[in-house]
């Protein structure tokens, strides 16, 4: 019987709201399942035995949350907490990077994810309280270093909160670190990705026994998880996804020694919208083939003592601990983040990736190249799921039946003592579990949480100065010039992001590429309301 089970939450549960909050329109259900309360987290694990279950939650900002209404229903069920196994996302750096479902400024949400930490590994030991995610910055257009150093930043950041607090003893403190995992990114260029993933278990090695003196070689393994490459799937000719998706996933499964504990591979079809059952199993049938149709697993790890390798893997190392060096310069990743650093590299790296596209030096077969094509038997109007539109309306129907069932007074005195436990620096675990056992909604303990911490806006990382060094904008810029002159005022570009995806890259690359036609350029970043947007425009 299958035992491993991948929980994605909708938008609106993610950024801690209702379902029925105006933010929440048309995202409810959409990229994953809306959980507003106790009697949703029910529903989901109806019938599933949590004690025999592995479970993996994408949750980040309201990661405290959904921990605690799982660990609820498993009080329910009788299931005993020791016996709980899975993996909570809990990286937060990523979101004010790069996914953008982030709420609480830095610090705050660092405490959160330094609460998890300690109480899981107390409570639930088999749990693994973070994940780490490099992939959504390779997402957002980082380069291997970038992905490198960042993601390990953020491990340094996650683990000096825990070892600063106090609260746990050096021998609890290496199961901390044992238990933190990994989610890397794996791209095209495979003979760079097979080294970053040499020097990534080589870099955590280091850094957990020399600054952290773990001393169990156990506890200091690079255990990671893998969803190969989605940024360079292309919408045109998309049966060659297939070739590249198979070829990423060789970077992270052919060196032994840096081989990923978990593979996930996208669809062929992703670029289109969601993909079918039949999608999803192509990309099944390449992991089962790999695997028990080639000899790939019968050899040691097939890379050592390449002297091409090792030159790489040490010239990635090189610049990896550079960068960390520039960024515990600053102050560690928190710093990196509120001062617009880490963004803004990503950003530019993103730009330079795109532009590199454009005047046709970086190949994308289909695209800027080889553009001639047969008719597909394969794409048609049928080639994506789509979502219902009475999602919506069935789920705030509950929300308002669960609302009008429950106690008042016990969801009142839970959220006074969630309150007490922000404010007074106590593990917030504890009155999380107690809200989810009272009644509360998602969107009360989000609020309760935004009034004691606040609510946070991530720098965008787009620059206002132009760039000189663009080749090929000089007609365009004459055109600007000429505009704003008949103007009387710098021609302005509003680029607005509503909504509740964070998913920002292409919102930042127009921005930058307007700004460097010679606009004057108006972007506040994400998660606005129309009415934000207008008014942003008006005050420009």
């Amino acid at each position: 019987s299958q035992t491993g089970l991948s929980v994605a939450f909708d938008l609106p549960t993610q950024t801690g709201y209702d379902s029925d909050h105006v933010l929440a329109r048309g995202e409810v259900g959409k990229v994953g399942v809306p959980i507003c309360h106790l009697g949703d987290m029910r529903a989901l694990f109806d019938q599933i035995p949590l004690a025999a279950m592995n479970t993996s939650m994408t949750i980040n900002a309201t990661a405290a949350w959904l921990m605690a209404l799982y660990i609820a229903v498993a009080d329910e069920q009788g299931a005993p907490r020791a016996t709980l196994q899975g993996t909570i996302q809990n990286d937060i750096i990523k979101e004010y990077l790069s996914r953008g479902t982030y709420v609480f400024p830095p610090a705050p949400s660092m405490r959160l994810i330094k609460d998890i930490a300690i109480f899981t590994t107390g409570d639930l030991p088999k749990w693994n309280p973070m994940n780490i995610c490099s992939y959504h910055l390779q997402e957002a257009g980082a380069t291997p270093v970038q992905e490198l150093a960042f993601a390990l930043a953020t491990a340094i950041a996650v683990l000096d909160t825990v070892k600063k607090s106090g609260e746990v003893s050096q021998e609890k403190f290496g199961e901390v670190v044992g238990r933190i995992s990994f989610f890397v990114n794996a791209g095209l260029r495979f003979v760079t990705e097979i080294c970053k993933m040499r020097a990534f278990t080589e870099l955590w090695e280091e850094i957990t026994r020399e600054r952290y003196g773990v001393t169990d070689p156990k506890q200091r393994l690079f255990r990671y998880g893998v969803q190969v490459n989605s940024l360079g799937l292309t919408e045109p000719q998309p049966e060659n996804n297939v070739a590249r998706i198979l070829i990423e996933m060789l970077a992270v499964t052919l060196s032994k020694n840096a081989r990923a504990r978990a593979v996930q591979l996208p669809a062929w079809n992703e670029a289109l919208g969601l993909p079918r059952p039949w999608d999803q199993q192509w990309s099944l049938r390449m992991q089962q083939i790999l695997a028990y149709e080639t000899d790939l697993l019968e050899y040691g790890d097939i890379f050592d003592g390449s002297e091409e390798i090792t030159r790489k893997v040490d010239a990635l190392k090189r610049e990896a601990l550079e960068e960390l060096k520039r960024i515990e310069e600053m102050g560690g990743a928190v710093a990196a983040v509120e001062t617009g650093y880490m963004k803004q590299q990503l950003v530019e790296s993103n730009t330079s990736r795109l532009e590199s596209i454009e005047r046709g030096d970086q190949v994308v077969v289909g695209v800027n190249r080889y553009l001639e094509s047969e008719p597909s038997p394969l794409t048609g109007v049928e080639a994506i799921m789509t979502v219902s539109e009475e999602a919506e309306v069935d789920q705030i129907e509950r929300l308002k039946a669960w609302r009008a069932q429950r106690d008042p007074k016990a969801v009142a005195a839970a959220l006074a003592e969630l309150k007490r436990a922000a404010a007074g620096g106590g593990n917030i675990m504890p009155a999380s579990i107690a809200c989810a056992k009272a009644g509360v909604t998602t969107g009360e303990w989000g609020w309760t949480l935004r009034e004691s911490f606040g609510e946070y806006r991530a720098p965008t990382g787009v620059g206002q100065a132009m760039r000189n060094d663009v080749g090929g904008l000089d007609d365009i810029r004459a055109d600007v010039d000429r505009v704003s002159r008949k103007l009387g005022r710098r021609l302005t570009f509003l680029v607005g992001k509503p909504g509740l995806d964070g998913h920002s890259n292409g919102a930042e690359q127009i921005a930058v590429r307007a700004r460097d036609a010679g606009m004057q350029v108006v972007y506040q970043g994400i998660r606005l309301t129309p009415e934000e947007i207008v008014n942003a425009a008006r005050e420009s």
